[in-house]
């Protein structure tokens, strides 16, 4: 859901960050595959400590104008220790640190192995970062190497020739990174001045923004040096179809470097054995009685992945380079009717839960202990899917979604898109880069059943039809192999934007935000909902969003607004339509929320949202439990699952 916020700052800089946007321009060429240790192939994680400062001068502006990238950062003045990855905001005692808009700097110092910079031209060495929010420079010994807008993508850039002729001299990798969002950012936001100088100090602004989570930001997400050879596999993109006895892996595969080469694939199974070979670089593998990608809980093996190996052999300059990348691999098809949603051509029903990357300290920081943990609590509950609400997620979560079966709908960080202005060509332009960006990530990825171009935009106003128009064909053009949606909150009658999505996304939070209090008006305004929706356009319906806050060991009886069994009463009504309902052509229902989540601070919000059916530490409140029975029991009436597999009790032991 959300939901009108700000956070609070001093200093004016924030009017430098459209001055650097000259252009919003389009994305990086070539592919974007994810960095893996392979035969000709190393990596090395800057992960840790690094040093932190953040811009504090009126301006904002201070570490351009003292060209603080051109030294050692500790050399401009007081640094601290910043780890990496997490948000900033929480990590320190500083207030000011917490709601800090504008500038912020970081750096590293880290020396390369000796075999990746001695004399070697055939040897490239790239620096790659996961995600940082929101805009990023990056320079690597004083050289600016890459700029890039997004929080939630990855970007990289070839370092090589700054790194090489310089053996045991540690290469200072520096990045400023601004967190300032504007009408056409994703997500839009606003800077609003307070010049009233009777109540408020000078120069002292407001982010804006039109969604309900703590805008974090920082480093996120893992930051890699890696190399390939000069002449190098740079993309590779895999389609699949099956039958019964037979699949088809389609492959297309670039390199950059040379037009000189060959190209060898093998694709193995999980014993290693060779299923199917071929060269070139578009084909067609042939597998004979494949095993495919099947959901959790729609198979007894979900999650199955080949890997496809591609090696890439050229002549350089009288020397022989190879390049061996590893892709796994899932064969499965996705098909939409007028009522089902079909993987591998048998019905899916997604029972999931809408999450956050969010966690105490962390921010939005990748954990590894925080991600298994997650998941581990996902098949305790028996969820088959979730939404990347709203922003994509770290590449390392969406990896376990493949190897477990976790069924995603991959949304784009298009939320809060309120204002008339966010609809316009500057922002329509960024949103397709996106967009690209995305897929180009997240093509491959057997788990990724449908892509979401936004979380309630206002769709009822009139730009909204051509620029949901434009960005939904752009990303069918982009992949044609996954349908298309949008999640909105608009009244059917009202939607511009629903007439091109493949599947009807709706958030409804009724007895909560509406009637608040009354659950005994769900059942009717639940079933009405469906049925308009349904009548208009004849297209499956997932309830995408709907909840209630719970106060964790806050008990009322009868039920009340913000205890326990509260929450769980709404989840209750909302089931009993449901299950009417996916008897027709409603194909889902997904929590909202996993775990409670933070946000700004307001008068609706102690301490975050706080829908969660776990709390922030991850531990259940009593609908979980409500959710978990249900979860279950629609999994053991549509699986082909073994009896033994059925019984969650010994399934989870």
């Amino acid at each position: 859901m959300a939901a009108g916020a700000s956070g609070g700052g001093m200093a004016g800089g924030c009017r430098l960050l459209p001055l650097l946007l000259l252009g919003l321009g389009a994305a990086a060429a070539g592919g974007m595959l994810y960095p893996r240790d392979t035969p000709s192939r190393e990596r090395k994680e800057l992960g840790g400590l690094w040093s932190f400062r953040a811009d504090f001068s009126p301006g904002r502006d201070a570490g351009f104008a003292q060209r603080w990238y051109r030294r050692p950062l500790r050399q401009t003045g007081p640094v601290i220790d910043m780890p990496v990855p997490s948000s900033f905001n929480d990590i320190t005692q500083d207030p000011s640190l917490e709601n800090y808009i504008g500038w912020v700097w970081y750096e590293k110092e880290v020396l390369l192995p000796l075999r990746w910079l001695q004399g070697d031209l055939n040897t490239r060495v790239v620096l790659r970062f996961g995600s940082a929010h929101y805009y990023s420079i990056v320079w690597v010994n004083g050289v600016q190497v890459v700029e890039h807008e997004g929080g939630h993508l990855p970007f990289e850039a070839d370092i090589s020739s700054i790194v090489k002729g310089s053996p045991g001299i540690p290469c200072r990798i520096t990045v400023a990174l601004n967190n300032t969002l504007t009408p056409h950012t994703l997500p839009p936001g606003s800077i609003q001045y307070m010049n009233d100088k009777t109540r408020y100090p000078k120069n002292y602004f407001v982010q804006n923004i039109r969604f309900d989570f703590f805008n974090y930001a920082g480093i996120h997400r893992p930051v890699v040096l890696y190399t390939t050879p000069s002449v190098y596999i740079d993309d590779i993109t895999v389609t699949t179809t099956s039958s019964e006895s037979v699949a088809m892996v389609q492959y297309q595969v670039s390199v950059v470097g040379s037009t000189l080469y060959s190209l060898s694939l093998s694709l193995r199974d999980q014993e290693g054995k060779v299923v199917a070979t071929g060269d070139g670089p578009a084909g067609e593998l042939k597998v004979l009685n494949p095993n495919l990608w099947w959901p959790y809980l729609m198979h007894e093996n979900p999650g199955y992945r080949y890997s496809l190996e591609v090696k890439m052999q050229a002549q350089v300059n009288g020397a022989l380079l190879e390049d061996v990348y590893m892709l796994p691999v899932g064969i499965r098809t996705v098909h939409v009717t007028s009522t089902q949603f079909l993987i591998n051509g048998r019905p899916f029903y997604f029972h999931g839960v809408n999450k956050h990357e969010d966690a105490d300290i962390r921010g939005k920081g990748l954990d590894w202990p925080l991600v298994v943990k997650d998941f581990n609590l996902l098949r305790w509950l028996g969820a088959n899917s979730f939404r990347t609400s709203h922003y994509p997620y770290a590449e390392e979560i969406m990896d376990l979604c493949d190897a477990y079966g976790i069924v995603v709908i991959d949304e784009c960080p298009g939320v809060g898109i309120k204002m008339p202005e966010s609809f316009g060509n500057k922002s329509l332009q960024h949103h397709l880069v996106v967009m690209e960006e995305l897929i180009r990530r997240d093509k491959n990825r057997p788990s990724v059943v449908m892509w979401s171009v936004a979380n309630e935009p206002a769709s009822e106003l009139p730009p909204a039809a051509y620029y949901f128009k434009t960005v939904i064909a752009h990303t069918k053009a982009l992949d044609p192999s996954r349908p298309v949606t949008f999640v909105t909150d608009v009244n059917y009658a009202l939607d511009r934007g629903a007439p091109y999505v493949d599947v009807i996304c709706v958030n409804s939070y009724f007895s909560w935000y509406h009637d608040p209090g009354h659950l005994e008006v769900i059942p009717l305004q639940l079933t009405a909902q469906f049925e308009n929706w349904y009548k208009t356009y004849q297209k499956p319906i997932i309830q995408s969003e709907y909840g209630a806050d719970s106060v964790p060991g806050l008990h009322s009886d009868p039920p009340l607004m913000f205890s326990e069994e509260y929450q769980k009463a709404m989840l209750r009504e909302y089931h009993s339509v449901f299950d009417k309902k996916r008897k027709e052509y409603v194909i889902g229902e997904l929590i909202w929320n996993f775990a409670d989540f933070m946000t700004n601070q307001g008068t609706t919000r102690v301490l975050g949202n706080k829908k969660g059916i776990f709390t922030r530490q991850r531990q259940p409140k009593s609908a979980a439990f409500v959710l978990r029975e249900r979860y279950w029991k629609i999994a053991n009436e549509s699986s082909c699952l073994p009896p033994i597999i059925k019984s969650h009790s010994l399934f989870l032991k």
